[in-house]
């Protein structure tokens, strides 16, 4: 059993991120695809258009919601697993599988009996009352993904779980297959029997119970950490620390979901004030376009995630067996390589604005629709190579064990500033503070961030290295 692992500890760095990062990259962009193809295909359905989008936009966040309590408890446990195969303490780490899916299960289940409760009430407070026809949109899809909650919790937590236990080719496959349903279906229930909203929340929860299906297989067929029944009876200890492990990712996946609301708010209080997006048939532009400006943004951002998430079970354990040298190469290569995606990203977005847009159906809309997408695109993404950078530190700093420190720097992005500038800059710029939001939360989350990275690369120096 050992065998299976050890060579986390003595693999070349380089050849261990291609292996592990590549498929978590793939997984991760596989699962952003869901609400993005989602929303393509809407946005090129005339009779569902800008109305569409913006119901997507309003929904987005709840499903995420839900990855956020997915994540939490995926990526916690793999964390847990990692540092406690580092350590050879294999029933732990059984432990922690046998736990997480009790968890998961339970959660799932109530988040999805409040959805079904609460869904009028819970739309409106993310915008979706900016309009009747964008509320009656909104109800729709949210209905059936709300129906599909389980199974997309199940198939995401399961996902970084399956490659703790070395195995991230499956991990990628099961979301792979099905995010290609979903993709075939989409336009199948929309354009050909016209089943709008409810036809694109379809397509969505068959990839996503294909998944599920997939990750309960490999569940009962697991190499390393195949869970015994006694290891599926809670324990409060391994749950506290798996949970402690993955709060990092549930709060940047939550604070995600406040900032959006706030946003969604705001969008929809300055664009009645607006001179173009107060009237009736152009306020729901300024909510749609952000919502796809967001969804370029988790593109990219799955990358930038797959890529340090990928790295979990390496950095996980590596810093269990004490091998600092090992964690701080692996540290150096991930930044440099985020950085790269975020240079990538910056000059698409700001010198290929009107292309981007374009997929989502522009040519449907109106020139204001065009005009308002190319600025936000310019202006909110214009620091993707600083948004980029500290992401992963988050997620490195929460694989190495450091929970307190990722958390701490999570909430500040996400939070405080997140939520607070977009809440604080409309009241002075309008419109326009919405989109300068972003860009003014990822430069001052950097300048924290430069004292975190500096303080983890002295604490990886030689002193106390095993061999």
């Amino acid at each position: 059993m050992e065998q299976n692992n050890q060579f986390l500890g003595t693999e070349r760095i380089g050849k261990l991120m291609k292996q592990y990062a590549v498929p978590c990259i793939i997984s991760l962009l596989v699962g952003a695809l869901y609400n993005i193809v989602d929303q393509i295909f809407i946005a090129n359905a005339s009779y569902l258009g800008s109305y569409g989008n913006a119901a997507n936009t309003v929904v987005f966040p709840l499903t995420v919601v839900a990855l956020a309590i997915a994540v939490m408890i995926g990526d916690g446990c793999c964390a847990f697993v990692s540092i406690s195969l580092g350590k050879k303490e294999v029933h732990t780490a059984k432990q922690s599988v046998g736990n997480s899916v009790v968890m998961m299960i339970i959660s799932s289940v109530i988040l999805t009996a409040i959805y079904l409760i609460f869904s009028e009430q819970i739309i409106a407070m993310f915008g979706g009352t900016v309009n009747e026809e964008t509320f009656r949109h909104s109800k729709e899809y949210f209905f059936y993904i709300s129906l599909g909650i389980p199974f997309y919790m199940f198939g995401q937590a399961m996902n970084p779980i399956i490659r703790a236990d070395g195995n991230p080719k499956f991990a990628m496959l099961s979301t792979l297959a099905g995010a290609v349903i979903n993709i075939i279906l989409d336009p199948v229930f929309i354009f050909v029997f016209r089943w709008g909203m409810m036809g694109a929340a379809v397509a969505t929860v068959i990839g996503q119970v294909v998944t599920a299906v997939l990750a309960i297989w490999y569940l009962v067929n697991m190499k390393i950490i195949k869970p015994g029944k006694g290891e599926y009876r809670l324990n409060r200890s391994v749950c506290g620390k798996t949970l402690v492990l993955g709060i990092t990712s549930f709060l940047s996946q939550i604070s995600l979901v406040a900032a959006m609301a706030a946003i969604n708010n705001m969008l929809r209080k300055y664009g009645a004030m607006d001179s173009i997006f107060g009237q009736e048939q152009f306020a729901q532009i300024p909510m749609a376009v952000v919502g796809i400006v967001m969804k370029f943004f988790q593109i990219v951002i799955s990358i930038v995630v797959g890529m340090a998430a990928g790295c979990i079970p390496i950095v996980g354990f590596n810093m269990g067996a004490g091998k600092k040298l090992r964690v701080r190469e692996l540290f150096t290569k991930l930044l440099a390589s985020e950085a790269a995606v975020g240079a990538v990203a910056f000059i698409l977005v700001e010198f290929f604005p009107q292309q981007l847009i374009n997929i989502f159906g522009a040519a449907n809309e109106s020139v204001y629709y065009t005009e308002f997408a190319i600025k936000a695109f310019r202006t909110y993404l214009c620091m993707m190579i600083l948004a980029c950078v500290n992401k992963a530190c988050f997620i490195f700093l929460q694989a190495m064990g450091k929970a307190a420190a990722s958390t701490a720097l999570s909430m500040i992005r996400e939070v405080v500033f997140g939520v607070g500038f977009a809440l604080l800059l409309p009241v002075f710029f309008g419109l326009d503070g919405v989109l300068y939001s972003m860009p003014v939360s990822d430069l001052l989350t950097f300048i924290v961030a430069v004292f975190l990275i500096i303080r983890t690369y002295k604490e990886l120096k030689t002193k106390g290295e095993n061999a």
